[in-house]
């Protein structure tokens, strides 16, 4: 199995280096000619959804790779991922990849300092801990979009169809859980 990881910003390396650890090869997505059909799904990392924004229509990655998730290519997003992918931002409109029925909150628990970290429950995993960091969290989640998990009444983690979404780091974590669950929806 392979899995493109978009390594403009974040922590891109984290994912792949969890991806390793449960045997997926990872491929690292920087340009154009990095993402191909031939890959099983993506992973979307944390980061500035601005700056991510900016940079896939700068490096003609946005359609190619929105025709592929609207296609139905299993993708992963985390934090900013989040962002991307939904369908309604507060404030702003629709993220970059608008395919997820959620509305989001960018930076809901606040700036750097309201940065956290915690173990919460994950639908279908269990316990797993969760880091936030400048993190969004969803005010609302529609249509056929599941929840996953919750930190304080708020929602953190949904899955729709082939997507999969989480307003925390896993990657920042030793747990693997979260990425085999992902890597299971493929």
């Amino acid at each position: 199995m392979k899995l493109g990881v978009l390594a403009l910003q974040g922590a891109f390396i984290e994912h792949c280096n969890i991806l390793k650890t449960v045997d997926v090869e990872p491929v690292e997505i920087r340009k154009r000619d990095h993402f191909s059909d031939n890959l099983d799904g993506l992973i979307i990392p944390g980061g500035e959804s601005t700056t991510i924004s900016k940079l896939l229509g700068d490096l003609e990655l946005l359609s190619p790779i929105t025709d592929a998730v609207l296609c139905g290519m299993p993708v992963f997003g985390t934090c900013a991922g989040l962002i991307l992918l939904a369908k309604k931002v507060e404030g702003i409109g629709a993220g970059t990849i608008p395919v997820l029925d959620v509305l989001v909150r960018r930076n809901g628990y606040g700036r750097q300092l309201g940065s956290f970290s915690k173990s919460a429950h994950f639908e279908g995993i269990g316990e797993v801990p969760m880091v936030f960091i400048r993190a969004p969290y969803i005010l609302e989640a529609h249509g056929s979009a599941e929840i996953l998990a919750k930190v304080d009444g708020r929602i953190v983690a949904v899955k729709q169809n082939s997507v999969l979404a989480t307003a925390f780091h896993p990657e920042l974590t030793e747990n693997t859980e979260i990425h085999k669950f992902f890597i299971q929806m493929i």
